[in-house]
């Protein structure tokens, strides 16, 4: 979460080779609400040794909440085999959220291309038909209680790949509802674990759109 991939397209704007997400130690979102990480620590009388030991865990904890999020993903036509299809639908629902027509159905073809093609000329981004993070930023939707359309499906799909339940967590409706909203603030509780300063708001803007679709916290 590999064959042949496309060769690159030239893009006078240079950007990170898309890489597999590196949170890979991190469990899904609501296992890690429902595990809890709170410690109860008993006012005993620390030891020098046991006081070196706090000292390690702080050091890590630290390290842990430098962790950045992982860039965002390059999609072209045809087999994007280092991403999930749900990364490619979300691609499509967000397209859809600015008008394009496309079937959600996890296949970068002729059609997604040409859709790709269509919003990056209107918006005034190099036409190549290549995603790149330029274009996913334009995309974007923000989204919360109350929203709908297909941004919020996106964001659905998103949570239910996130939980390995296919559809079964949430139902891919498009209506920001309770029950949404209380799965976008349990996943970005468990983000929060792992990147300093990541907003526990209930609310999909650009930071949590970004940890979505690059995989974060997946398993």
């Amino acid at each position: 979460m590999l064959s042949s991939q496309h060769p690159r397209q030239h893009d006078p704007r240079p950007e990170a080779t898309p890489e597999r997400p590196r949170l890979r130690h991190a469990a899904p979102a609501a296992a890690l609400i429902a595990a809890g990480t709170m410690a109860v620590v008993s006012p005993a009388v620390v030891s020098p040794a046991s006081a070196a030991s706090a000292a390690s865990s702080v050091a890590a904890q630290a390290s842990t909440s430098d962790v950045r999020l992982q860039p965002w993903p390059v999609l072209r036509e045809g087999r994007n085999s280092l991403w999930p299809p749900v990364t490619v639908r979300s691609l499509q629902y967000l397209l859809n959220a600015h008008d394009a027509k496309l079937a959600v159905d996890g296949d970068f073809g002729h059609r997604t291309k040409a859709a790709v093609v269509a919003f990056q000329r209107a918006h005034k981004l190099p036409a190549s038909g290549v995603v790149k993070a330029r274009t996913w930023k334009a995309l974007l939707v923000t989204v919360k209680r109350g929203s709908t359309g297909p941004a919020v499906r996106a964001v659905q799909d998103q949570l239910n790949f996130r939980n390995n339940k296919n559809g079964h967590t949430l139902k891919v409706d498009g209506v920001y509802g309770r029950r949404t909203e209380a799965a976008v603030r349990a996943f970005q509780r468990a983000m929060s674990k792992q990147v300093h300063g990541f907003v526990v708001d209930g609310i999909v803007g650009a930071q949590t759109w970004q940890a979505l679709v690059t995989e974060a916290l997946s398993g």
